[in-house]
């Protein structure tokens, strides 16, 4: 079988995720990082995994007042310059692309939606770690989704350790899960046909107890079957 490349965007815990999304022989992690200066190496890549980590600076999506509210020591604005020019390529090269948490986060900024910059306070409920653990709940899936295609589930339990959450849809995107306090936890292509694979997921499938759920399994072969075929 042929090796595939798939560029995976720099962050505190990439190695988490490269092993995740490489785990097979025939799948290569690459490195894409402002601090690595080697955007380059995207030309090599046939497929983009986007990581967690830092909160999106509100100025990409016109909210610079909305910082108060966020983890200023984590917010990067050379990371998302790097992973804006990252989704840029990915969408003008039809690459097969895969989002989680944060990944989820930039890539609706990219496509003109906005975040809710703090959970707890705007809405009222807490879906960040607990006591330094990742939470657990149930997610609902949309049906006739690709993620509900994917995991044939119409519900699930996901991880969780974010404070920010989608708000404004991004353009040309649906919400294709939620959790019960109508936190979206999921996106994906209002319309695919014509277009790459993408999946966006607020959870960390990369890190889940059981990595035999199909909201992690099912998605990882998802992507890397898009990728192949």
């Amino acid at each position: 079988m042929k090796k595939i490349k798939i560029g995976v965007t720099d962050c505190s815990k990439y190695t988490n995720y490269a092993k995740w999304i490489a785990s097979e022989p025939n799948i290569e992690a690459v490195q894409l990082g402002y601090s690595q200066n080697n955007f380059s190496q995207i030309e090599n890549c046939d497929g983009i995994l986007l990581t967690g980590g830092e909160d999106v600076h509100p100025i990409f999506y016109n909210k610079p007042e909305l910082l108060e509210f966020c983890y200023q020591d984590d917010v990067d604005e050379r990371r998302d310059e790097f992973e804006w020019r990252v989704l840029d390529y990915s969408q003008k090269k039809q690459l097969p692309l895969l989002g989680i948490c944060r990944g989820l986060q930039i890539a609706n900024v990219f496509f003109g939606g906005s975040l809710i910059p703090d959970i707890p306070i705007f809405k009222k409920t807490d879906h960040s770690k607990l006591e330094g653990t990742d939470r657990y709940h149930e997610v609902v899936t949309a049906p006739n989704s690709l993620l509900q295609n994917l995991t044939h589930s119409d519900k699930g339990e996901v991880n969780s350790a974010h404070h920010q959450s989608a708000d404004r849809i991004g353009e040309g995107l649906i919400v294709n899960a939620s959790s019960s306090e109508g936190i979206i936890e999921g996106l994906e292509w209002a319309h695919p046909k014509g277009k790459s694979f993408m999946l966006l997921v607020q959870w960390h499938p990369e890190r889940m107890i059981n990595q035999e759920n199909v909201f992690t399994k099912n998605i990882k072969n998802g992507f890397i079957n898009s990728i192949i075929q």
